[in-house]
């Protein structure tokens, strides 16, 4: 796995520090030894972030980038998003976990391909009449598909 984030590194003229960092700052540190084919499915979507990020890039989309994982690993790489997202880097992150569309500073909500919403977090538990953002998103949608039939 390590050499794997080393190679992206190398592309994106970084240093083999820089992928050791990218590596640990996805909680696979334990596992750099390992080659990717033996990891977890899991470890292998953790492997694919490391090296994303070793490139530092512009835009990064993220597809459910903390779904499954142990709760101090989704808190670090929250605050590793949300650093990435101060630093300049458009994050775009698709997910059906409310939860992670909590974390995210703007949310586009889709129904069956149709673009519901453009919104925050706050206003969709306003708009929803929910604290609870999974509530707020099942009225949303449900007014809208009411309104549509």
């Amino acid at each position: 796995m390590r050499e794997n984030a080393r190679y992206f590194a190398a592309l994106h003229g970084r240093d083999a520090a820089a992928a050791d960092t990218a590596i640990a700052d996805v909680g696979l540190a334990g596992a750099a030894r390992q080659l990717v084919g033996d990891l977890s499915g899991g470890q292998r979507g953790h492997a694919s972030l490391a090296c994303a990020l070793v490139g530092d890039p512009e835009v990064l989309v993220l597809d459910e980038p903390t779904v499954g994982l142990d709760p101090v690993l989704r808190a670090e790489l929250w605050a590793r998003f949300h650093a990435l997202a101060a630093g300049g880097t458009t994050l775009i992150v698709s997910s059906h976990v409310m939860d992670e569309a909590g974390r995210c500073d703007r949310l586009l909500l889709l129904h069956d391909g149709e673009l519901l919403a453009d919104s925050t977090p706050a206003q969709l538990r306003a708009d929803g009449g929910s604290q609870d953002l999974e509530a707020a998103f099942l009225a949303v949608v449900r007014a809208r598909t009411e309104v549509a039939a």
